[in-house]
């Protein structure tokens, strides 16, 4: 397994532990974040203030990793279902294809997902 690949897998553990500050200290000083149906975000201080309000209002999150690649520039692709279950009782299954790219620290430099953003509102409401 790829460098590259251990990393991406790691950022996903951290976010399944709901640990903001393993998700948070992964990331580059100018991390690229984008959610592509939002607007994106750059920086650990963006990452986290998106982040970490999100992950207190979840009792568990589980990221099902389907699929998982790496470009020849060392892009991780992975197609995934990001679930959620939130505090409220809700719960969340999103269809999500994500890349990361990381540094030559090792820290992810740009992390870009593409989902439904009506499918994860429906389910929200």
């Amino acid at each position: 397994m790829s460098r590259n690949i251990e990393l991406t897998r790691a950022f996903i553990a951290a976010w399944e532990r709901r640990d903001i500050e393993a998700i948070i200290g992964a990331c580059a000083q100018d991390v690229f974040y984008h959610n592509i149906p939002t607007d994106p975000m750059i920086g650990p201080a963006a990452m986290r203030q998106f982040a970490e309000p999100f992950l207190l209002g979840c009792d568990h999150v589980a990221w099902d990793l389907l699929s998982i690649a790496e470009t020849p520039a060392g892009v991780v692709l992975t197609e995934r279902v990001d679930r959620f279950e939130l505090k409220n009782g809700k719960r969340i299954a999103l269809p999500v294809m994500g890349a990361f790219a990381f540094d030559g620290a090792g820290k992810l430099a740009q992390w870009r997902d593409y989902f439904d953003m009506a499918q994860f509102q429906k389910q929200m409401a």
